[in-house]
């Protein structure tokens, strides 16, 4: 069996791991095809940015498994995991991937919700009488 890379990308609360292997362009997420699970064209963009900017997809057979967070969180996790598993095979592009910020971890999370209030920053209805 060819050699295998793994790049592990998170966004809020969704982890995704990407596998990378050579074969011809079978991409499989979950158990789905790629069109299933993100049925959206933007999120199919933004998962596959990486690989059609430094290299031809249809070189490459993807195992991606994902858990938590919401669909638009998973793509980008997913993107960071597909980023930093072409890193791992061909360490020059790592430059171009970072100018691109393929290789940024968005470090946003929910806040959390705050005793006394009705969630993270909003408050109750203040009544004066």
């Amino acid at each position: 069996m060819d050699k295998e890379t793994i790049g592990i990308g998170r966004r809020k609360t969704a982890v995704s791991s990407v596998r990378l292997r050579r074969g011809n362009g079978v991409i499989n997420v979950n158990g789905r095809s790629l069109e299933e699970y993100f049925p959206l064209e933007l999120q199919r963009d933004a998962v596959l940015a990486p690989l059609k900017k430094f290299s031809d997809p249809s070189k490459y057979d993807l195992v991606i498994r994902i858990k938590g967070g919401g669909k638009e969180a998973q793509a980008i996790a997913t993107r960071l995991g597909l980023s930093r598993a072409l890193v791992e095979e061909n360490e020059e592009i790592r430059g171009d991937l970072k100018d691109l910020g393929y290789l940024t971890r968005d470090p946003r999370k929910r806040e959390r919700e705050k005793y006394g209030r009705a969630g993270a920053r909003k408050r109750f209805q203040f009544s004066k009488r």
